[in-house]
């Protein structure tokens, strides 16, 4: 059963840090015409990567880190699903979902 939702962000006045993070995060993975990945390897940070999750042959590509707070704070802002966010002059739509990747549970932005 797939879980879809439209949501949708259009902050007043100065968006959260958290949505400015995934704004750049996200130009970078639509530079790069792949996905965004965060993927949670300790308690205090989250690892962001850019590639395709569903390519096992390719690895994806380190792009930094984000604190957890900062991630979860960008998991309460967008939903499973389809999204949209609306950071400065930029709109983005992407769909969230979840997978493993190496027994690590991972979150993925994919561009929609």
């Amino acid at each position: 059963m797939a879980i879809t939702s439209d949501a949708t962000y259009r902050p007043q006045g100065q968006p959260p840090e958290s949505l400015r993070a995934l704004a750049g995060y996200l130009e970078l993975s639509l530079d790069k015409g792949k996905c965004l990945v965060m993927m949670r390897h300790g308690a205090d940070v989250c690892s962001v990567y850019v590639g395709d999750p569903s390519d096992e042959e390719t690895q994806l590509t380190a792009h930094g880190t984000l604190a957890t707070a900062v991630a979860d704070e960008i998991l309460e802002y967008t939903h499973p699903g389809t999204n949209q966010i609306t950071v400065g002059d930029e709109t983005y739509r992407f769909f969230r979902s979840f997978t493993h990747i190496d027994n690590v549970g991972a979150v993925v932005f994919a561009p929609a």
